[in-house]
């Protein structure tokens, strides 16, 4: 118990350090005019990654100098190796481990903060960090060109006379934080530092392309279902796909569950900043490898993973699509005879209004369906609409669903599961590999709702989201909760996918006599007779201020 003890609390102590310094990057960006500025999550997240990546190269380094403890000294000893020395000590490092020189140490800058044009001095420095590791941390677009690592941050700041201050500030916050010794920590523990970071800039404010943070809870169920424990370790080389990535909260779940080490992420998403967000979460978790597929771009008009000249096909794909997002300037291009192919249940009209503008999912999921493998899985998360609806593109999709008996199940969600939208979701899932029963579970009724901001929220508690794993990994039917179906049921109910219609009806029958049913009759017929009565009391009220009416 003490020694649990004793490894929780640094680690809770790190984690309010780390709060602490975000904090302080956004207090300078507003003394500095920047508070809620377009760039200010530039500012922040880039000065955080400049931090992160300083400190894993200098952890990685002093392994190679073991006898050198003091910082002042084993910076030197690097600054003493010739080209060829320094080009050796750097392969042997970590391959997640940027490549940085003596010159582009925090620590160096913070020495030179008071020369004259610091700014430049330090947006040269990050430029060159940039230019150095560009083959393996650059974003790419799908039009080939390279998003680089940093932007020159003080160029942000409007007044130039204020730029060598504004980095003054920076690096004296940089130098007093030390991430040294916590990159032995996992997924969990990013993922918390990760949500905090970006909790500011990644919300349904930041306009036409902003994402909606996937719930936690959506995340680890998809994961859960898709790599069961059961089969954790036994996974190597596996392609890991979601086509509107934003900033990576399903991929590093799915990734964690399967071992960063055993799987390669491909990526694509329209937003440039969701594209730099994943790539810091890559980055924090081990995945730096990946980084080279993270795509900016449009997925349904230019899909840029591709084997020769068909879709590349993956062998788990999740996602959480856009729902209401106007494709109203694509739309000619997506019905041009190119795409046909992928979008095998065709490609729905353009909704007129804003009410009905929910049918972009419908060309995802169909790029989905085609991107996985025969032996694929695939977790969605869908409009609940889409499990019932009699007609048009989502019934075409169900139809080839079950009739090619490429189903795994589907979960319907509790309302307001996002807190940002009041879109009733399911999570769709697709196992090529599942040629028998389906698992349809309704768990629409769990959870406890809390506020979040203005919005109310659906959270579920550890053991309600354990109870939807378990039910749809043993298939398991339980009352009122889910059932198992065969794909000849499912195709007699109309291709309904909702759990609630393969409920059985329970008639309770409750034994009386002869005077208690005539007592009852009695009570509803003058129940019924009292309702009438105030009905025409009504009628009459009505009729006679109707005769009241004039005309003047």
């Amino acid at each position: 118990m003490n020694q649990l003890a004793s490894t929780v609390k640094p680690e809770q102590d790190f984690k309010e350090k780390t709060t602490k310094l975000i904090d302080s990057l956004k207090a300078i960006c507003a003394n500095f005019g920047l508070g809620n500025d377009g760039n200010e999550f530039k500012i922040i997240t880039q000065l955080f990654l400049y931090k992160f990546l300083n400190d894993k190269f200098a952890a990685e380094a002093k392994k190679q100098f073991p006898d050198v403890t003091n910082a002042k000294e084993w910076e030197a000893k690097i600054d003493s190796l010739s080209d060829a020395e320094f080009e050796k000590m750097t392969m042997r490092m970590n391959p997640n481990t940027a490549t940085l020189k003596p010159i582009h140490f925090i620590s160096t800058l913070y020495q030179l903060q008071n020369t004259e044009n610091f700014a430049q001095r330090f947006d040269d420095t990050l430029a060159d960090i940039a230019a150095i590791n560009q083959d393996v941390f650059a974003v790419k677009t799908d039009g080939g060109a390279k998003i680089v690592l940093f932007d020159r941050l003080s160029e942000y700041i409007a007044d130039p006379t204020k730029r060598d201050e504004f980095c003054k500030a920076a690096i004296n916050k940089l130098i007093d934080f030390s991430f040294e010794h916590i990159f032995e920590q996992k997924f969990d523990f990013y993922a918390m530092i990760f949500e905090y970071l970006i909790k500011d800039y990644n919300s349904n404010s930041g306009g036409k392309y902003a994402e909606y943070f996937t719930p936690h809870a959506v995340a680890r169920i998809m994961a859960e279902i898709l790599v069961p424990k059961s089969v954790r370790g036994e996974i190597r080389n596996a392609t890991c796909y979601d086509p509107s990535a934003g900033s990576g909260t399903l991929l590093m779940n799915v990734a964690h569950a399967i071992g960063e080490d055993r799987c390669t992420i491909f990526t694509q998403d329209i937003s440039q900043k969701s594209s730099n967000l994943l790539r810091l979460n890559l980055i924090l978790n081990n995945l730096v490898h990946s980084i080279p597929n993270v795509i900016q771009g449009n997925t349904l008009l230019h899909p840029f993973h591709r084997d020769g000249n068909t879709w590349k096909q993956f062998d788990y794909i999740v996602s959480n699509p856009p729902f209401k997002l106007d494709f109203s300037d694509i739309h000619k291009s997506l019905e041009a005879k190119a795409y046909q192919t992928r979008f095998f249940a065709g490609v729905p009209k353009v909704p007129k209004s804003k009410k009905d503008s929910m049918a972009i999912y419908q060309l995802f999921l169909q790029h989905i369906i085609v991107s996985l493998k025969p032996t694929g899985k695939a977790a969605i998360v869908v409009p609940t609409g889409f499990i019932t609806a009699q007609s048009g593109i989502d019934r075409s999709i169900r139809e080839h669903l079950v009739n090619n008996k490429i189903l795994a199940g589907v979960v319907s969600m509790p309302s307001n599961i996002f807190a940002t939208t009041g879109t009733n979701v399911s999570i769709l899932f697709i196992d090529a590999s599942n040629k028998s029963d389906v698992v349809l579970i309704d768990a629409s009724n769990l959870g406890e709702k809390v506020k979040e901001g203005k919005n109310q929220k659906t959270v579920l508690s550890d053991d309600e989201e354990q109870q939807i794993i378990n039910a749809f990994n043993q298939k398991t039917a339980i009352e009122d909760f889910s059932v198992v179906v065969s794909y000849e049921e499912i195709a007699a109910k109309n291709y309904s996918l909702s759990a609630g219609q393969y409920f059985d009806v329970k008639i309770e029958y409750v034994d009386i006599t002869p005077e208690e049913f005539q007592q009852k009759m009695q009570t509803f017929t003058q129940n019924l007779d009292d309702l009438f009565s105030q009905s025409h009391e009504l009628e009459a009220e009505i009729k006679k201020q109707l005769a009241g009416l004039r005309y003047e």
